[in-house]
């Protein structure tokens, strides 16, 4: 495997008023406080085990935190925004406190401003700023902000998936969202981007993004990955979700050693003790 080092334009991450220093990969640790998700089966949908969850992942280590409160696994219904706020807002409140930079997976401008209202400094979007007003709300806030690619929405997007050749298709797209938002007023620095594993691809489009992942790099901005827990990996181990942790782990490591500045993972601390030991012979190897 290749060396991969830090190549975006500028080895920050600018998030509102605080910059992420990208010298080594970050851990994104995920709380979803849904019924629904495919990772946890709605664990943390209480608001007190959400919270007991979120502190346990910062002291296992997370750089950010990402509060979701909206299923995107395939098929998942739409959320109103006033139930999406209602989720997160009060997590994100008591969790502002913190030291630890918050995120929200949210596409929706409502929920945007009032979860950066409550102290997220990013937003994670997996429609890459598509909804009216969406890209307004990060350009006023000058927050930090995650575009994501997705091929058709949850409801429909593991239905027949298909690309020319995946990899280039959504290093286009990406490329266009992240035009698209510095065209909008929102600054590089700001932007991050995630090939959106699972999100209208199948088992190969995912594999393939993986060990292609390097060519995203040409963006110059932070590369965020999230494989954890997902079906490519309970396919190719034959574990049922609960028992993904290993795969996941692995799969971080992987997206780590082909540029991935960011890893979004549900097992942060065996995911820090992996990047630990990489970052170790990297050290070693200069």
């Amino acid at each position: 495997m290749r060396k991969s080092e830090v190549r975006i334009e500028h080895p920050v991450w600018k998030i509102r008023r605080r910059e992420l220093l990208l010298d080594h990969v970050l851990v994104m640790g995920i709380v979803n406080v849904t019924p629904d998700s495919f990772a946890d089966g709605g664990r943390y949908f209480d608001h007190a085990q959400a919270l007991v969850h979120a502190r346990q992942l910062i002291d296992e280590g997370a750089d950010i935190i990402d509060v979701g409160g909206e299923s995107t696994r395939p098929g998942a219904a739409e959320v109103s925004p006033n139930e999406e706020i209602r989720r997160v807002v009060p997590l994100l409140e008591a969790l502002a406190g913190s030291t630890t930079p918050l995120s929200v997976d949210t596409s929706k401008p409502e929920v945007m401003r009032a979860a950066l209202a409550a102290g997220a400094t990013i937003i994670n979007d997996v429609r890459a700023l598509q909804q009216p007003g969406a890209a307004e709300v990060v350009a006023e806030h000058a927050c930090g902000v995650v575009l994501m690619h997705m091929q058709g929405t949850p409801a429909t997007m593991q239905q027949a998936p298909h690309y020319r050749d995946v990899t280039k298709d959504v290093v286009q797209f990406l490329a266009q969202r992240v035009q698209y938002a510095q065209a909008q007023g929102i600054d590089k620095r700001r932007i991050a981007i995630d090939p959106g594993f699972g999100f209208g691809k199948t088992d190969a489009h995912n594999l393939t993004l993986l060990a292609e992942l390097s060519e995203l790099e040409r963006m110059q901005v932070p590369i965020v990955v999230g494989l954890s827990r997902k079906a490519t990996l309970g396919r190719a181990s034959g574990r049922a979700v609960e028992d993904r942790g290993w795969a996941s782990v692995a799969a971080a490591l992987l997206a780590a050693e082909r540029g991935a500045n960011i890893v979004r993972v549900h097992e942060v601390a065996a995911t820090r003790d992996a990047l630990a030991v990489l970052e170790a012979m990297r050290g070693a190897a200069r």
